[in-house]
C-alpha cells in the first residue's frame, strides 16, 4: 500500500539559490541577504549603463530608493527564478554596447580631427 508523504515538497530553488543555500531553512536568511545585495548592486549597474544622461542629484535618490525597496520583491522571486543571471548578462551586454559606442566615438572624433 502506497502512504503520501506529510513532509512538503522544497520549492525549485534557482541555481544560484542553491549554490548559496537557500534550501536549507538555518542558511535562508543569509543566502536572502547575499541575493538582495547582489541584486542591488546589479541593479545600480544595470541603471547607469542603460541611462543615457545623468539625472540631478536628488532625482538619484529617489530612484535608488525606489530600487531597493522594489529589489525586496525582486530577490523573493530570484529564490526560484534566474533574476541574478538575467541582470548579469544585461549588464554584459550594456557593458559591451557602451564601449562600442565610446570607441566609435573616439573613431569618429579622430577623423574629424585627422
Amino acid at each position: 500500500m502506497f502512504f503520501a508523504s506529510t513532509a512538503t515538497p522544497a520549492p525549485d530553488m534557482s541555481p544560484l539559490a542553491q549554490w548559496l543555500g537557500a534550501t536549507d531553512p538555518n542558511n535562508f536568511v543569509m543566502a536572502f541577504w547575499i541575493m538582495y545585495v547582489i541584486i542591488n548592486a546589479l541593479s545600480i549597474l544595470v541603471f547607469n549603463l542603460g541611462f543615457a544622461r545623468k539625472l540631478p542629484l536628488l532625482k538619484n535618490v529617489v530612484i535608488y530608493a525606489v530600487m531597493f525597496f522594489g529589489n525586496m520583491f525582486i530577490t523573493l522571486l530570484a529564490l526560484t527564478l534566474p533574476i541574478i543571471e538575467s541582470l548579469f548578462i544585461a549588464a554584459l551586454v550594456l557593458g559591451v554596447y557602451k564601449l562600442q559606442l565610446r570607441r566609435h566615438k573616439r573613431e569618429e572624433a579622430n577623423e574629424e580631427n585627422g
